[in-house]
């Protein structure tokens, strides 16, 4: 009888032994399906927006906008020329559309020939952002437009491609130009007002009192 009841106590303890282990198994749940994350391998990447306004335009967008200067003196309008200098008006363009020229003065007269300006360190305020773009530098595109009296181009150091957000008006000729700068735009209205700038009073090409722009626009050009 001792021996049964043993037999049955040993055979009791293995059998709890056994569902317990069984449990202990089971805890950790199982993932359901719509807790895992599946990666896609052809997600299509997200495109990138432009930084700035005219970085995507094309030529035909480009040559549609005009700009205005309101300076001190009066109002000067241009056209832009992007067939010959595509990234020359994209920069002014976009320089514009930014604010940029706001509070710029033209720095740099010579009488008879040319009005400068696009100096941001004459702005009137500048944000760390607006000095670090104006940095920037672009290629050179000399073209076969011709330095004559009322186009716009760009203004450069002695090394090539150094151009950048300076540029210059012209009020006479400038022939020896030709071919080397990049004339990308014209005065389609205001060359009194580049006049009255140029005849401001000038030291070694420096304005005593230098002509501000106090706000430039970018504008449909009229059809």
């Amino acid at each position: 009888m001792a021996k049964k009841f043993i037999l049955l106590l040993i055979f009791t303890i293995f059998t709890v032994s056994a569902i317990s282990g069984q449990e202990k198994t089971a805890e950790p749940a199982a993932i359901k399906p719509e807790e895992k994350t599946v990666k896609k391998t052809n997600q299509r990447p997200e495109k990138a927006e432009p930084k700035e306004k005219f970085d995507a335009a094309d030529v035909k967008t480009l040559a549609s906008q005009c700009v205005r200067f309101e300076t001190e003196q009066g109002n000067i309008e241009l056209e832009m020329f992007p067939e010959s200098a595509p990234e020359s008006v994209r920069n002014f363009l976009n320089l514009t559309a930014l604010g940029v020229f706001d509070t710029t003065a033209f720095s740099r007269v010579v009488p008879g020939f040319i009005v400068q300006g696009g100096n941001i360190g004459t702005r009137e305020t500048r944000t760390n952002e607006m000095s670090i773009r104006s940095y920037r530098t672009i290629p050179d595109e000399p073209n076969l437009i011709k330095h004559e009296r009322g186009i716009v181009s760009m203004a450069r150091g002695e090394e090539p491609n150094t151009a950048s957000s300076n540029f210059f008006i012209l009020v006479g000729s400038g022939s020896h130009l030709d071919g080397t700068f990049a004339a990308f735009a014209r005065v389609t209205s205001g060359m009194e007002t580049v006049d009255a700038i140029n005849k401001m009073p000038v030291e070694n090409e420096q304005p005593e009192k230098p002509v501000k722009i106090k706000t430039a626009t970018v504008f449909p050009c009229a059809v």
